[in-house]
């Protein structure tokens, strides 16, 4: 690593006199890194982006854009349209369509389609930053010392890059569990799934996170075979209810489960196959499975390990490594700052790491004193079954308020797409957690159905400005939808109620 002597001496003297080569110096091309960057530009300053993937341990590698475009939310959501056209597909005949069933599924063609998309987006990124005239340098960043960052571009040569003002957006990357032998030679995560030319086959997906869910529920959609291993609990963080309800469609719909158990080893059979070998908790008993493909997604952890954070003086969590930092974004140097997925206590939601970028960016350079605000925050998983959410789940309503103080509305709904083709309607739900006091206010809404994401978006800002149960009472639904379930619900928890909506 470099010290004051391995700077050069022209370099250094500049450096010691506090002329500095960029107003801002972003790390991380991520959303949230590339927001910021546009923004400041935008505001007249001198601004240069510093970004470098490292490929996974199957050697993964992608453009700019970070997690999101390349290997989360954007092929995620179209694997997910591929999958959902299946259970279209299927019900077409019901809609007098003549369909010949089953309808085969190609891997290597939607894997194409989806890569070419993401390589655009790299692209389309590259030219508006060129556009903005800020500086992009593909390198490896690490601190020299507060305001200086090094790097070695591709020919070996070595970069000296140094700002006013430092923002880490470097975001984080899939965990391994290497503790279990053979996880790391055999496995792959989310980094590697969306860039396979070929289809993953039978697939075990280990985690019980949304990432997990997502995936088994697309590989599952367009006709693998595949289990997830589940260790405790599903979707930690988010309502129970709802979990426990995703699961159960999930699972009627040719997802398998392993409950309570955890790998202990896998390994590469004669026949190119996968051996896992595995612990019931519940039984005590070892059991093994062969697959052809084992997923991780237990979990993220955050890029910061290569930044060599201690030279700049940035603190970090000595529990998860993420970086801390106040209400304004500030790290434990006051021009260093951190957003995003890297930083302790953050959701881990792109377009949260998109706004706190441009509200931190305005701060700096536009005059204002707007903070992020992180309450309210709507989010959906892109389950088979979508659910979507915003605000306090009914377990963090009752812990906060008390039992005797929350009122939950809910109803099981049949959407209308669904009865023609006798789709099951099992697990679509909906609740909406409110203070009981009126005018009850709104305090969490979970969905379980299609679109979620687009209903939840819709009434988040409603949530978002304060909205009561009696405002959303009186809110005109829009007939015949799946959203005007949520303006329709009049049985509460507490009454004991049939919740079930019946008539049109």
């Amino acid at each position: 690593m470099f010290n004051q002597t391995d700077i050069p001496s022209h370099l250094s003297s500049l450096l010691s006199a506090g002329q500095r080569d960029y107003d801002l110096l972003v790390i991380g091309g991520g959303s949230g890194g590339l927001a910021c960057a546009k923004e400041a530009a935008q505001l007249g300053r001198k601004v240069a982006v510093v970004d470098y993937v490292e490929p996974s341990p199957q050697g993964t590698r992608w453009g700019l854009g970070g997690t999101c475009v390349n290997v989360g939310c954007i092929p995620k959501k179209l694997m997910h349209q591929a999958a959902l056209l299946g259970g279209l597909i299927r019900d077409a005949p019901h809609y007098g369509w003549e369909v010949a069933q089953p309808v085969p599924h190609d891997w290597r063609k939607m894997a194409e389609a989806v890569q070419n998309h993401v390589k655009s987006l790299n692209w389309g990124h590259r030219v508006q930053l060129q556009d903005r005239k800020v500086k992009y340098f593909n390198i490896k960043a690490s601190f020299v010392d507060e305001h200086t960052v090094c790097g070695v571009a591709k020919g070996g040569k070595e970069i000296l890059l140094s700002a006013d003002h430092i923002i880490i957006a470097t975001g984080g990357r899939p965990r391994y569990p290497t503790h279990i032998e053979g996880a790391l030679e055999y496995g792959i995560t989310s980094d590697d799934i969306f860039w396979l030319k070929e289809s993953p086959g039978k697939t075990l997906v280990v985690g019980a996170s949304y990432v997990a869910l997502e995936c088994a529920g697309f590989l599952t959609g367009i006709g693998l075979d595949t289990t997830v291993m589940i260790r405790s609990i599903p979707l930690r963080g988010f309502d129970q209810q709802m979990s426990s309800m995703v699961i159960e469609h999930m699972a009627s719909h040719g997802t398998r489960f392993l409950r309570g158990c955890a790998p202990s080893r896998v390994r590469r059979l004669p026949d190119g196959h996968l051996q896992v070998t595995w612990e019931d908790h519940t039984t005590g008993k070892e059991d093994t499975g062969t697959f052809d493909t084992v997923l991780w997604a237990i979990g993220r952890v955050p890029d910061t390990r290569s930044l060599n954070l201690e030279k700049a003086g940035v603190d970090t969590s000595p529990d998860t490594q993420k970086i801390l930092v106040d209400s304004r974004e500030g790290t434990s140097v006051p021009h260093i700052y951190a957003i995003g997925d890297v930083v302790e206590g953050r959701p881990e939601l792109t377009p949260t790491a998109i706004m706190a970028g441009r509200l931190l960016v305005q701060r700096l350079f536009g005059g204002s004193s707007d903070l992020m605000d992180y309450d309210n925050v709507p989010t959906t998983v892109f389950t088979p079954l979508e659910y979507g959410c915003v605000g306090l789940s009914e377990e963090e309503a009752v812990a906060r308020h008390g039992q005797e103080h929350v009122e939950v509305y809910h109803a099981h709904y049949k959407p209308l797409e669904f009865t023609v083709a006798g789709r099951d309607a099992s697990q679509c739900y909906v609740k909406m957690v409110c203070l009981r006091e009126p005018p009850q206010l709104v305090l969490g809404l979970h969905f379980l159905g299609p679109n979620a994401g687009e209903v939840t978006q819709g009434f988040a800002l409603g949530i978002k400005c304060g909205a009561s149960y009696a405002q959303v009472m009186r809110t005109v639904g829009i007939h015949p939808t799946c959203s005007e379930e949520v303006v329709k619900l009049r049985i509460s928890k507490r009454s004991g109620l049939d919740p079930t909506v019946t008539g049109c």
